[in-house]
C-alpha cells in the first residue's frame, strides 16, 4: 500500500500547503486542548475549503463522508496502535497522518 506521511507541526494550529496526487492543497490541523483531540481540514490552493474540521480519530478513514470531485482521490487517517491520540503523539512518533491515493484508472 502506498501512502503519503504528512507531517503534523508541532503547533495548537497550523496550515501548510502540500501536493496530493499532482494538486497543490492547504491542510490546517488544530488541537483542542480542552478536550484532548486534534482536527484537519483541507482546502484547494485558492483557500477554498474543501473539508473541514473533521476529528483525527485512530484507525478510520477520515474523508470517507466527502465525496467531492474536487478533494484528492484517496483516504486521510491516523496511523496508530493508539486507542487516542493526544497532543504529543504525532511529534513522538507514535502516530502518523497519512494520505492513501485511490488508483481511479484514468
Amino acid at each position: 500500500m502506498d501512502y503519503t506521511v504528512i507531517e503534523v507541526p508541532d503547533m495548537n494550529d497550523s496550515v501548510s500547503r502540500i501536493v496530493l496526487s499532482g494538486t497543490p492543497y492547504l491542510i490546517r490541523f488544530t488541537y483542542n486542548d480542552t478536550k484532548d483531540f486534534w482536527k484537519f481540514s483541507l482546502y484547494d490552493a485558492q483557500n477554498e475549503p474543501l473539508i473541514l474540521g473533521v476529528k483525527i480519530v485512530p484507525k478510520f478513514p477520515l474523508n470517507v463522508f466527502y465525496g467531492t470531485a474536487r478533494v484528492p482521490s484517496g483516504i486521510f487517517g491516523a496511523m496508530t496502535k493508539l486507542e487516542h491520540i493526544g497532543r504529543k503523539d504525532f511529534l513522538n512518533g507514535n502516530a502518523q497522518f497519512i494520505f492513501c491515493p485511490v488508483d481511479t484508472g484514468e
